[in-house]
């Protein structure tokens, strides 16, 4: 995988790691879906590999739509 220093993709990074951990199983892909106090929503994403980090960017594309839809809706 390319490497990304943004500190949310390290976030997911470790969550992904961690995860694994916990579960006895490498994790391929991690979306992390967060809202903020002020209202913003947010996403960072994590793969393995340059194809697993394609898959979970655009999982994350979708949740973030969906999760922009949710809270818009209520």
């Amino acid at each position: 995988m390319a490497w990304n220093p943004t500190p949310e993709v390290a976030v997911s990074r470790d969550a992904a790691e961690r995860i694994g951990a916990i579960h006895g199983s490498p994790v391929d892909l991690c979306v992390v879906l967060y809202t903020l106090a002020d209202g913003r929503i947010g996403y960072a994403s994590y793969g393995t590999d340059r194809a697993k980090c394609a898959e979970a960017r655009k999982l994350a594309d979708k949740l973030y739509d969906r999760a922009v839809r949710f809270f818009g809706d209520s």
